[in-house]
């Protein structure tokens, strides 16, 4: 939303698995463009934010605490240059449908077959009856 695009896809012409592959790197640039634009703040908060260990990523609420975060009442009024709407569209569409490829919907099977509950049936002590 800073630069008018998403960060990992460029445009519609992009393929899910150009897309993942950056997704899955962290692979990203914030030049160029209406990056230029873009302080500095907000640079450091969205690489922060994108981090692809999540043990590096920020919690929301060292989110909250982030200095562009803190500052917003300081921050420029000025607006983005003018994107063409049908690039940033396509480049969110192609984004979504990478992600909605990507990963087969797990089945959901009831409780009882899972690999826990079952390995504690087995260690619950029998009784005669």
């Amino acid at each position: 939303m800073l630069a008018g695009f998403t960060p990992f896809a460029n445009g519609p012409e992009d393929t899910p698995d150009e897309i993942l592959s950056r997704i899955g790197s962290g692979h990203f640039t914030l030049t160029g463009g209406n990056w230029d634009a873009v302080s500095e703040a907000a640079k450091d908060l969205v690489s922060k934010m994108l981090h692809v260990d999540p043990h590096q990523r920020l919690t929301a609420m060292q989110v909250l605490k982030h200095p562009w975060i803190v500052q917003r009442d300081k921050l420029s009024s000025s607006q983005l240059q003018h994107q063409d709407a049908k690039l940033v569209k396509g480049a969110m569409a192609a984004t979504y449908s990478a992600l909605k490829s990507s990963q087969p919907t797990p089945e959901l099977k009831p409780i009882e077959s899972s690999f826990l509950a079952q390995r504690r049936v087995k260690k619950l002590p029998s009784t005669s009856l």
